[in-house]
């Protein structure tokens, strides 16, 4: 039963990290204002960790072009 409670787990964290993996920008900017906010960003850990890096323009929104280069 352990190895089947990990098994499951592992399953489960894959499948998350790999929703995440696949948002694109148009999932993310939430209210389509063609830019992704620190609030829509916070979905997904992984763009939060570089969002300061990203926003080059430091206006606290992520453009498309800023978000390709994620």
């Amino acid at each position: 039963m352990n190895t089947l409670n990990k098994t499951l787990a592992l399953i489960a964290l894959a499948s998350s990290s790999a929703a995440f993996a696949a948002t694109d920008f148009d999932t993310l900017d939430e209210d389509g204002n063609g830019a992704i906010s620190q609030s829509e960003a916070s979905v997904d850990a992984a763009l939060m960790s570089q969002f300061k890096t990203l926003d080059t323009d430091g206006n606290g929104e992520l453009s498309k072009e800023e978000f390709s280069k994620a």
